[in-house]
């Protein structure tokens, strides 16, 4: 598969002329895209696709879409168990071994006592 160069001002152009053939044509160069990807992923992609979509539609704007999105992928990336974990647990397995929880750290236990 070749690289495509994005060109920012064609889209621009296009999402000002036609938003219909602009969301058309963004639903092709998406599906494109998980096509591409390993059969493995595929489903995964859509998964994360759809949710990312369903962001947009709950915006009011499509800048506040953006900000969203970008606040949910920093998320992905630094929260707990995201992807900065991951990197650091396959270059030391024995960080996943000696991690504790958080929640089972702070968990209260009750007692349950046997109904009469």
């Amino acid at each position: 598969m070749s690289e495509q160069k994005f060109d920012f001002d064609a889209w621009a152009s296009l999402a000002q002329s036609d938003p219909d053939a602009f969301e058309a044509k963004r639903l092709h160069m998406i599906e494109q895209l998980i096509e591409s990807a390993p059969e493995g992923l595929r489903q995964r992609l859509r998964g994360f696709q759809w949710r990312i979509d369903m962001e947009r539609r709950r915006c009011s704007n499509p800048l506040q879409a953006c900000i969203w999105i970008s606040n949910m992928m920093w998320d992905m990336i630094y929260a707990d168990r995201g992807f900065l974990w991951a990197l650091q647990v396959m270059s030391d397995p024995h960080t996943l071994l000696n991690a504790v929880p958080e929640e089972n750290a702070l968990a209260e236990v009750v007692r349950l006592k046997p109904k009469r």
